[in-house]
């Protein structure tokens, strides 16, 4: 792959069909975007693999939302990885990037930091929710963490909740081509059987916990289908994930060239945060001043960090609250009511 090949296939997601199989799914590539994501904290690096799997699965999951809307992703457990959270912007207009960032909550003096990530999530819950906007309500999916890894835990998602077969293979980590500086990478395929008319499973499911997987969903041509796509997906190597020798469409003709593969326009996706002074001060709209003043730091103010990106507020504790709307508020009529030439 050329390098201007290797930087157009850089933070994209490809959906794809495959027409023979009833098969859809999707190709993701994150480079800068996950470095920003984990460059805004200094995370162990047990953390950070998992903050870049949860980020991955968020970027091939979220590509199906349309524009505007929200997905988000949370991890929780008792363990000392206590939560990891992503969101998924849809792009506000078409041919415009995707934004995604996330952030993880830990216990510094629990966590061993050169143990293997996932157990450390402990017991908790794989939740997907889904905001399409003002006057909505969200959509909200819930199942145990199960498996050994967060695809996993995703796998069983779609199968218990949506009742669709799905599959992910995923890679990342650091990576440094020669010359260069070492930085994040991250490559995943998602597939997805096509969903039928209200598929009806008798019984509890053969994953853990009597959950339902994938097998439980399909029979007949279509568990071929699926068991076929499976397998050859089993084939993928790292490097093809990962890049960036690879492009996302030789990957695809590789791995599935009989099963017809049909591709879509990819979408790039960036680094994004939404937060502003506007919504800290909205938050704070809900506390009367006694909230405020025990809020307010030694110098004065009361003060917010983003959890995604860390950016740092600073405020006056006299204008938020909602004491403070109401004094501002009087305030105004007040003054319009002493407006020079006002006939009352």
């Amino acid at each position: 792959m050329t390098l201007g090949a290797q930087i157009a296939w850089d933070d994209t997601i490809l959906p794809f069909q495959l027409d023979r199989s009833d098969i859809r799914g999707r190709v993701a590539r994150l480079d800068g975007a996950l470095d920003r994501i984990l460059a805004q904290h200094d995370y162990p690096p047990v953390i950070e693999a998992l903050v870049a799997e949860t980020a991955l699965l968020t970027a091939l999951i979220g590509q199906t939302i349309k524009l505007r809307w929200k997905l988000s992703l949370q991890v929780r457990g008792n363990g000392p990885a206590r939560l990891i959270a992503t969101d998924y912007y849809g792009p506000t207009a078409d041919g415009e990037p995707a934004r995604i960032r996330a952030y993880a909550s830990y216990d510094a003096d629990r966590l061993d930091a050169n143990g293997p990530g996932f157990p450390q999530i402990g017991e908790g819950y794989f939740a997907i929710l889904i905001d399409q906007g003002p006057g909505t309500v969200p959509y909200q999916g819930i199942t145990p963490i199960a498996g050994g890894s967060l695809a996993s835990c995703a796998e069983t998602h779609f199968a218990q909740s949506e009742q669709l077969p799905t599959r992910f293979a995923l890679t990342y980590g650091r990576s440094q081509t020669p010359g260069g500086a070492q930085h994040w990478r991250a490559g995943g395929v998602m597939l997805q059987h096509m969903p039928k008319a209200s598929p009806f499973v008798d019984g509890g499911g053969s994953g853990e916990g009597g959950l339902l997987g994938a097998s439980d969903l399909v029979d007949g041509d279509d568990a071929d289908h699926w068991n076929r796509a499976n397998l050859l997906l089993d084939t993928v190597e790292e490097m093809e994930l990962i890049g960036p020798s690879v492009q996302p469409t030789d990957l695809l003709v590789r791995l599935f060239h009989e099963e017809g593969p049909r591709v879509y326009d990819p979408q790039p996706i960036s680094f994004g945060c939404t937060c502003s002074e506007d919504r800290v001060r909205q938050s704070l709209s809900i506390y009367s001043d006694k909230d405020i003043r025990h809020m307010t730091t030694d110098a004065g103010t009361v003060t917010a960090d983003c959890q995604f990106c860390g950016a740092h507020y600073v405020l006056d504790p006299l204008t938020v609250g909602f004491e403070a709307e109401r004094r501002a508020a009087a305030a105004a009529e007040a003054a319009a009511l002493h407006e020079p030439g006002r006939d009352d």
